[in-house]
Formats: C-alpha cells, structure tokens, sequence
C-alpha cells in the first residue's frame, strides 16, 4: 500500500474475508434457528407430557363415590355435633356461610376414617359427592372455606363432646393385680408434629435441628382402663408456659394417678399432683442424688419382677424451701436393660443414657412395689398410641397449621378414637381399625366388619377363661 492507495492483493484479501464472514453469520444463524425450532419443540412436548401427567395424577386423586361409604354411622353424630352448627357465625351478618362447624367436624372425620382421603383438597373433592352431601348433610365446601374454618371454628367447643363420649365408654378391662389401686390411672408424654412454616407467624416459632420445619407438640393425657386419650393439649416447641412439665401443671385434675417419664421429674409438679388429690409414679434421673430413709423388705413377687430395691428417701434438699417435696416420696428401682446412646442413625436408642436401673419414685406408700413397677410399665402404651396417631390415624399430616386447626384435628382424631371404642366394645388396635377404614372405604362389606368384631369378641372370651 503506497499513497493510500490499496494493492490488488489487499483488496482480494479484504473481499475473501467479507465473504467469509457473511458465510459464517449465515451458519450461525441457521444454527440458532435449528436451536430455537429444537426448543419449541422441546416445550410442546413437555407441555404434553406435563399435561398428559397431570391428567392421569388427576385421575389418580379424584375421589369415586364407591370410595365412600358407611355414612350410615356418621348419621348419629349429627345430633351430638348439631349444638357446634351455628359456632363461628357471629360475624356472619348476611346469613352466607355454607360451611358451618358441624359439617367442618364430620368431614374431618371422613378425612381420619377413610383412606382415600388423604388431604384437604381430598375432603374438598369428597364433599361434592351426591352420597356424602346426602349421609353427612353438608353442601359442596370451597376450599378457601375448608382452609378458612380452621380460624374461625373454636376448638375448645370440641372438648365437651369428648368428655360425652367418654363417659359413655366403659372400662375394658383392668389387670387383677392392679386392684389395689384405686384412681383413674392416666399416661402422660408429648409427641411432635413437624410442619413446614407456611405462615410468617409460624417462621418465627423454634424449629428442629436438623431441617426448616416447625415443631408441633401433643400434650396427650391417654386413660389406660378405657384405653382411649382424654385430652390433648397443643402448643408450639419450646420452653416456658409450652414446657410438657408447665402444660401438665395448669390440667391437673383430681383423682387421677399420673405415669410420668423422667422429663417431668420436678419436685413443684409432684407437690401440685399431691395437693389435687391425685397421685404420682415418675421416673427419675439416674443421676437423682437422694437420702435413704427407709429400707422396705422385697417380697418374692418384687424380686420376681426385678425390683432391685423399695426405699422411703429424702430427696431435693439442695432446693429453695418452696422447691423441695412437701410428702414422703417412695423410690423402687427395677432392673432393666441398659444402653447408651448412640445418635440418631447409630443403631442404638436414641433416648437418654440408661445405667440399666429405673428409678421410679412415687407418693404411693401402700403399693406393693412390684405394681408399682408394673404400673410403669403401661407407660409404653402411650408411645404405641402416638404411633396410632399418627401413621393410621393421619395425624402426621396436618390439614392446618394454625394453632386453633391443629387442635380441632387432635380433638377430632380423639372423638375418632372414642367411636370405634364405642363401635367395637374394644381398644381401638391396628387390625380393628384396618377393618374399619376398610369398610369405610368400599373394601369390606358391613357383614365382613361385624364377623371381624364377632372373632375379637370370641378371641376375649377365651382369653378371659384362661
């Protein structure tokens, strides 16, 4: 290049390149079109497959009316929940609600009972049923209402159903050997439900260690010689008025001998129990520091249940005056099985530490302690009933989770329990309670259902003759 002026050479060089570029832009842009035609139809068939998906999940879910049946035990409900029908209504001005408490109440119930309903856009779908409107006298529920009746329906009014039921329900049964003791023996623990936070006054609340959920807690009160729970009390985790042990001192009632582990062990709630009327067998702390008093001799019968020793102690006296036991507290330890913890995927108990002695202490003096280690051990009946709750009863899914609708649904699940009692004569048990949602479901005829509860019968009988 001389002059400003371009050689040959230059030229065809610069052409070669233009033509080259242009050649490369066309490629590229072929190439996005093949891409962007590639991806739409890539979408289309996911948007199919999506759809077709959801089609058949839809199939899945909808709920036939040959799902739903046994209604007929529903209808003598009605009379017994008809005093909650106008419950939440005082802000309906206009007359407008369609679902009232009643109706909320019995399609829980539906919910608890019959295992095609696993939701609440599950009961949703069910109470558009002909036959559940007609049997359960409910219209079609919206699920904003479904979802809004867990604020506006008063739990507590489901208490006084619970005691009715209760006092309809007999005694099933009680061991000989427990004759001795004379008042209402009562188990009682706390079991968690976990549930993600949905709500900004629940994001807040104390969560578990190990995820994002919100911990629930049961306070159960469940009557051994009915076999039934009685009352639970939900609060969120946590210490202070939520404390199992500060829950159990606002419902002390009298007359009742409670069955405590040793998280309850505080000397204020034993003398709280004393001073109702009732009675106390709790476990203690292996590290309980304590004073012998008295060495009571063992009977043939203790030694034979692994009581290692019957003793009248001093115990507490470290404590503030106002702290310390204001009673005679009996202390029999018992043989057992010791372990150590070993985390939570460790193969072993993921309970405290266990020397291999249980420290029972008690204000019953006159027991023999052999009952009293018999006693202590119906406190596993509890665990068994929690395991109830929540794997067969439905309880680990919450259909709310505000405060006031997790307690209409333990409340519900308690009323549950006291029905199939009152239905089968019997301790509501795994296979009796198959059978029943069986039948609910469309499974098993009524026939079916009364010879399965005939066998039960007949299987006590022979059992009592023993």
């Amino acid at each position: 290049m001389a002059g400003g002026i371009m050689s040959d050479e230059a030229k065809s060089m610069g052409k070669h390149r233009r033509q080259r570029a242009i050649q490369l832009q066309r490629a590229l842009g072929s190439r996005r079109a093949r891409l962007e035609h590639d991806r739409v139809a890539t979408t289309e068939q996911c948007a199919a497959g999506d759809a077709s998906g959801a089609r058949e999940r839809g199939r899945k879910r909808r709920i036939a009316s040959s799902q739903i049946t046994g209604l007929k035990y529903f209808e003598k409900l009605a009379p017994l929940l008809e005093r909650l029908h106008d419950v939440g209504c005082e802000r309906d001005k206009a007359g407008n609600r369609d679902l009232h408490y009643d109706q909320y109440c019995q399609l829980i119930l539906l919910f608890l009972f019959n295992p095609a309903v696993t939701s609440l856009r599950a009961i949703q779908q069910a109470s558009e049923l002909k036959k559940v409107q007609k049997k359960l006298g409910v219209p079609r529920a919206a699920l904003g209402s479904l979802s809004e009746a867990s604020s506006v329906f008063d739990a507590d009014r489901l208490k006084e159903i619970i005691v009715e039921l209760g006092d309809e329900l007999q005694p099933i049964g009680r061991d000989p050997r427990w004759q001795d003791v004379h008042q209402a023996t009562v188990l009682v623990d706390g079991t968690l439900i976990s549930a993600l936070p949905k709500l900004l006054a629940a994001s807040w609340r104390r969560r578990s260690k190990e995820s994002d959920m919100v911990n629930w807690c049961l306070h159960t009160h469940f009557e051994v010689d009915r076999y039934v729970p009685t009352r639970i009390d939900v609060t969120p985790e946590g210490g202070g008025e939520s404390d199992e042990r500060a829950v159990l001192e606002r419902t002390i009632e009298a007359d009742r001998l409670y069955v405590l582990d040793r998280g309850y062990a505080k000397f204020s709630l034993f003398n709280r129990i004393v001073a109702a009327g009732s009675s106390y067998v709790c476990r203690l702390r292996d590290n309980s520091a304590y004073q012998v008093e008295e060495d009571r001799e063992l009977t043939a019968e203790a030694r034979a249940s692994g009581v290692l020793s019957d003793q009248v102690v001093k115990i507490g006296n470290r404590r503030a005056a106002d702290l310390r036991p204001a009673h005679k507290i009996r202390l029999v330890c018992v043989k057992c099985a010791p372990h150590t913890k070993r985390a939570k995927y460790g193969g072993g108990s993921t309970g405290n530490n266990s020397d291999g002695i249980l420290r029972i202490a008690t204000n019953l003096l006159d027991v023999p302690a052999d009952i009293i280690a018999l006693i202590y051990s119906k406190r596993w009946i509890i665990e068994i009933f929690f395991r109830f709750l929540k794997h067969l009863l439905g309880c680990r899914h919450l259909l709310s989770l505000n405060h006031n609708g997790i307690q209409i649904q333990a409340y519900s699940a308690i009323i549950a329990c006291l029905l199939i009692s009152l239905w089968t004569g019997r301790k509501p048990t795994k296979r009796t309670y198959e059978m029943i949602c069986f039948y609910f479901s469309g499974l098993a005829s009524e026939d079916e259902l009364l010879a399965h509860l005939v066998k039960l019968q007949q299987h006590d009988e022979k059992q009592a003759k023993k």
